[in-house]
Parts: C-alpha cells; structure tokens; sequence
C-alpha cells in the first residue's frame, strides 16, 4: 500500500488497498486505523477535500468497519 502524506492539522498520511478496498489512515498523534470496505470514490474524494479531518468524520467515521493497527 502506497501512502500519500496530506496537509492537515490530524491526519498524517493515507493509503488506500484497492484490492481488499481498505482505508488506512494515519494520525499524527501515532495512532493508525484501517476502514473496511471503503470505495475507492471515499478514498478520492478524502484526498481532494479541504479539511481531510472533517471528510473522515463526516463520510468515514461511523460508516465504515474499522480496525486500529498501531
């Protein structure tokens, strides 16, 4: 998985498993999560929006099946 670092005051970095369709993000506060069965437009549409933070937690968070990683 190939992660892609974003300007954002939360979010470090993303990256996306387009064959399993998993989101994985990481925080800057360390903590990294991965968000199962995500669309890829989500994954899209999270690197093109201004606040990456307020993305996830509108489209993401709650909607998704997630796992912490680290």
């Amino acid at each position: 998985m190939k992660f892609v670092k974003v300007e954002s005051s939360t979010v470090a970095e993303v990256g996306y498993d387009y064959e399993n369709k998993g989101l994985e993000v990481h925080f800057k506060n360390g903590r990294e999560y991965i968000y199962e069965n995500v669309p890829v437009e989500v994954y899209a549409k999270m690197l093109e929006a201004d606040s990456k933070g307020k993305y996830l937690n509108e489209s993401v968070i709650g909607r998704y099946t997630y796992a912490r990683t680290k």
